[in-house]
């Protein structure tokens, strides 16, 4: 389980100091899909790499399976299972993609399983695994090959910075099935997302809403989902999809009320 204890985060100092995370307690269980949304400049993305430690809270604890890894390198949650993607990947000069899925799964993968890896954020292995991760590569292909890493990895918490960046409508796609499958391809492993996509908040079990910093809603998807469309804080995908993951979202919130009433 990860925890979040009171965590707070500040930037500057004094008077000038500004609070991005506020006071935020959550508790995510093994084996959910979980994904942060709200509005542009509410914490998300700081609450993202606060987890992965890269950078440090101003207060509060965070716990992984009872440890206290408030203290610890991303070196070292990373040794603990902990994986981030982040939203503007980084380039390697002079390490090949066939490399950094190597290092990343921490053995030598075969040809045939690297591919599986790429072709799950709508790359052509062929194509990729003897390229070098530098300048050559577009944004979104170095953030699909990121995604293809966190994947490989295998950890234990997954979270992915805004991972619809770069990707086109048909990867997109690939990308939410891939998502589906890494979480039960890990025992007990957890998911998070951070997004604003209609798509990727219908596949989410519980759907966390951060407004200036703090926890505006927590809960089931199909608790929070139905109060979310049509709203500034969800970008739209397509109708279909959604349609029906909004309906099942609202009929299970409808028998949820009757059965309490």
């Amino acid at each position: 389980m990860l925890e979040l204890q009171n965590v707070s985060f500040m930037v500057g100092e004094g008077g000038d100091g500004r609070e991005i995370v506020r006071d935020i307690s959550l508790s995510i269980p093994d084996g959910r899909t979980v994904v942060v949304t709200g509005p542009n400049g509410g914490g998300k993305s700081t609450l993202a790499r606060l987890v992965a430690g890269i950078e440090r809270p101003t207060s509060g604890r965070i716990i992984l399976d009872g440890e206290d890894i408030t203290d610890l390198s991303i070196t070292d949650r990373a040794r603990r299972g902990i994986g981030f993607a982040f939203q503007q990947p980084v380039r390697f000069k002079g390490l090949r993609v066939m490399d950094l899925l190597d290092i990343a799964s921490g053995r030598d993968l075969s040809t045939t399983e690297a591919c599986e890896y790429l072709v799950a954020v709508g790359l052509c292995a062929k194509d990729y695994l003897e390229r070098e991760v530098n300048a050559s590569l577009s944004g979104g292909e170095l953030k699909r090959i990121e995604i293809a890493t966190v994947f490989a990895k295998a950890s234990k918490v997954s979270i992915f910075d805004e991972p619809e960046a770069g990707i086109d409508l048909w990867s997109f796609q690939n990308l939410i099935e891939a998502f589906r499958k890494m979480r039960s391809a890990v025992k007990d492993s957890t998911v998070i997302i951070i997004s604003h996509q209609e798509r990727i908040l219908a596949i989410a079990d519980e759907i966390v809403v951060l407004r200036e910093g703090k926890v505006a809603s927590h809960g089931p998807r199909e608790d929070i989902l139905p109060s979310l469309m049509g709203t500034a804080i969800v970008a739209p995908g397509c109708p279909k999809f959604i349609g029906s993951a909004v309906g099942a979202a609202a009929a299970a919130a409808a028998q949820k009320e009757a059965a309490n009433a």
